[in-house]
């Protein structure tokens, strides 16, 4: 999964220590930083792939509160950071739109815009290549912003067809990590589920 120029440009200006402090003084300060994975405890399931896990603040609130997840991330120092973090995890290195974890999930979360920053060309790769890590039964939760110049192309319609075109569908759709209804507004955090196979 090549990087969109929005990733390519947000990277350039990151300092990842001062990036990783600022949600440590946000948290000190009393505020929620964990919003996706209040969500993400909604869905039942241990199993957990945080795709594009960056820093790995997701998944190691996930693993915090009792689920089972590994962090796949292309982005090797962000992924050192995570692993410093949270040496229990199974982080890998990876490429979101090949990379074969031999594995199935209960739950598979994009937070931060992750399609965002994949090369447009790729996207639809990476739903197919997520959509083939879920178990029956489970959902692919994505939190994006979409339609605007900094979307770089994805839209939603588009995202939703790359999930029916893998047998996902649409189960719900928020505004926001909060819940609330989706208005139509640019962003927003879809669940897509895999049906159950019918028993034999």
């Amino acid at each position: 999964m090549g990087f969109s120029e929005q990733w390519q440009q947000w990277r350039a200006r990151v300092d990842l220590d001062e990036y990783d402090e600022r949600w440590n003084r946000q948290q000190a300060d009393g505020a929620s930083v964990h919003g996706e994975a209040d969500f993400v405890m909604n869905y039942e399931g241990q199993r957990v792939l945080d795709a594009g896990c960056g820093m790995g603040r997701v998944a190691i609130e996930l693993h915090r509160r009792g689920r089972s997840v590994v962090g796949v991330d292309n982005d090797g120092d962000m992924l050192a950071y995570a692993a410093r973090r949270e040496p229990a995890i199974q982080w890998v290195v990876g490429d979101l739109a090949a990379t074969d974890l031999e594995q199935r999930f209960d739950i598979i979360v994009l937070a931060g815009n992750v399609l965002v920053f994949a090369e447009p060309r790729d996207r639809g790769a990476v739903v197919a290549n997520l959509a083939g890590h879920l178990a029956d039964g489970g959902v692919l939760i994505s939190g994006a912003t979409y339609g605007v110049d900094f979307s770089a192309g994805l839209t939603l319609d588009s995202y939703d067809q790359w999930c029916a075109e893998e047998g996902l569908e649409l189960a719900t759709r928020h505004a926001t990590w909060d819940g609330d209804g989706f208005d139509g507004g640019d962003y927003a955090v879809s669940v897509h589920r895999r049906q159950a196979s019918p028993s034999a």
